[in-house]
């Protein structure tokens, strides 16, 4: 398959790489690097970068920004980053693949633990991992062409616990490796309308 994936140079954007990347050609795309730039808070380089990339059997996001700060404390800069990045930006991604996807095709979204399980300082977190679940849900009873579009959420990253530790405490974090393999059953499973928890 040639497969598209945005965010290929994070931690685990690389890893979903090396996971599908043994069996299937990967287009690497991101903000700063890759084969295409995309920017997701940025719609027009979405649509510019499919333009540029043509057809694709699937599309993979190992990308999304949101803001880690006590609920109280979140600006209205902040609240639109996580909107405008994480969340409309898959959307928007999803929404422009469907064009260039071949019939039967897969899109891969990411969440994360947070929709499931909160903590402090991620209620921002929660808000958008939770809406992509939905948005997943909703979309795979109206995708044409028999596309199927799918969610994964990982546990924090083993690889990220420098950053993020202070915010998970008591959580088991994942490889980012063992995160992957939930793109592999996405991209090449059967299901629709799915959210592959990795926790």
């Amino acid at each position: 398959m040639k497969i598209l994936l945005v965010g290929a140079q994070g931690t685990l954007g690389r890893a979903v790489a090396a996971e599908l990347g043994a069996r299937h050609e990967i287009i690497t795309a991101g903000r700063r690097s890759g084969d295409v730039r995309i920017d997701l808070s940025d719609r027009d380089s979405i649509v510019q970068a499919f333009a540029q990339v043509g057809s694709v059997d699937a599309v993979v996001s190992a990308a999304g920004n949101v803001a880690f700060a006590p609920l109280l404390e979140l600006t209205d800069a902040q609240w639109q980053m996580g909107l405008g990045d994480k969340l409309m930006g898959q959307v928007n991604l999803a929404l422009a693949a469907v064009g260039h996807l071949s019939d039967g095709g897969s899109i891969t979204l990411t969440t994360g633990v947070l929709a499931d399980q909160p903590i402090r300082s991620g209620a921002q977190a929660s808000l958008v991992n939770s809406a992509i679940h939905g948005f997943v849900m909703g979309a795979a009873i109206e995708l044409p062409r028999g596309i199927r579009i799918n969610a994964v959420s990982p546990n924090v990253l083993q690889e990220s616990t420098d950053d993020y530790a202070p915010y998970f405490r008591g959580f088991e974090p994942v490889t980012a490796a063992r995160a992957a393999l939930g793109f592999s059953r996405s991209v090449e499973g059967a299901e629709t309308g799915k959210v592959y928890r990795v926790y």
